[in-house]
């Protein structure tokens, strides 16, 4: 009584706190916050000067002093202190005012996490300013949000391409009955780019420059109709300004290595999967989400070589504070798919 009593007064949140975007999501208004995981610090006054998208634009553009971070790795912590002010700034963006009470938190997490893991999760969140924290596997919380049957003995099964991870999952009864997670996801990809340049064109491109080119061109499958992009960078050995002409040809050869490497680990997931279930995802296909599923013919190439149905959800970027959002409305329903 005296928790729904408090959760009347408090603003309880659901949070996905991924390697590239943190997004915020609440009962009242849906998703509230979506903004990079990235904190900008003054290494001499050891201070925060910006969070989030305005942090993000000092990435390989700040003088010594300052820092651009990015204090999510793989999608856990790799920055204490750094997460646990880039949480309190962002859940003070979003409760604006006076609250009488600290709110409750639902944050995702990927499945492969640690006990030390989970535990700097929760204290982060904890020494923000939450009051109650539990936490949702990636891959659950988007089966969630795309609405899959997950409470019923039927499989489901999830692939989470986030920026850090990309998590494959087998769902059935409200549990994970396999799971396979790779650290290889958007982050590397965008780091496949930036080698590619160098090797191929002795050509140094910053990490934002490399992800708009993934956006524009970027591909998984041969596409219909060829793309072509100029892109701007530095000149190894002069160390001149200069920019080449890339077709999506080359932008393939560039992120082969990364995407065989998130194939592969849908192929396993699939080989360890039992055959009822394997069944079920014969029948139902694969449910494609996170920001990788956009990256144009992924689900073309997964199709070419599983033979499954792949489906995309509407919005992809939000699949999973979506589903995380669902547990937070309706905790009587979902509170077996809580881990801690």
């Amino acid at each position: 009584m005296l928790g729904k009593l408090l959760s009347m007064f408090g603003k309880d949140l659901a949070m996905d706190l991924g390697t590239a975007n943190t997004l915020l999501y609440t009962r009242k208004d849906g998703i509230v916050l979506n903004e990079p995981s990235v904190v900008a610090i003054d290494v001499e006054r050891n201070s925060v000067i910006a969070v989030g998208r305005e942090a993000k634009e000092f990435l390989g553009r700040t003088p010594q002093r300052i820092r651009a971070i990015r204090p999510m790795k793989d999608g856990v912590i790799a920055d204490f202190e750094v997460t646990k002010q880039m949480i309190s700034y962002f859940i003070k963006k979003v409760i604006t005012g006076f609250s009488l009470v600290k709110p409750n938190i639902v944050i995702c997490v990927p499945t492969g996490i640690t006990q030390v893991e989970k535990r700097a999760v929760i204290e982060s969140a904890q020494q923000a300013g939450a009051r109650d924290v539990k936490l949702v596997e990636e891959p659950m919380a988007a089966a969630i949000g795309a609405a899959r049957p997950i409470h019923e003995p039927v499989g489901t099964m999830v692939v989470d391409i986030g920026g850090g991870t990309t998590e494959v999952a087998i769902i059935s009864l409200s549990a994970i009955a396999y799971a396979e997670s790779v650290r290889v996801a958007g982050d590397a990809l965008n780091a496949s780019i930036q080698r590619y340049f160098q090797e191929e064109f002795q050509l140094l491109v910053g990490e934002n420059q490399a992800e708009k080119v993934k956006m524009t061109i970027g591909s998984a499958f041969p596409l219909p109709e060829p793309l072509v992009m100029t892109v701007p960078g530095k000149d190894i050995v002069s160390g001149t300004p200069t920019s080449v002409e890339v077709s999506d040809t080359d932008i393939r050869i560039a992120l082969s290595e990364s995407v065989k490497t998130i194939v592969y680990a849908i192929r396993k997931a699939l080989e360890k999967t039992p055959p009822e279930l394997a069944g079920d995802i014969a029948d139902q296909g694969l449910l494609l989400a996170g920001g990788g599923a956009l990256l144009k013919g992924l689900n073309e190439l997964i199709v070419h070589e599983t033979g499954l149905q792949v489906l995309i959800d509407e919005d992809p970027l939000t699949t999973v504070v979506r589903g995380t959002g669902k547990t937070l409305e309706d905790r009587a329903v979902f509170s077996d798919v809580y881990i801690n």
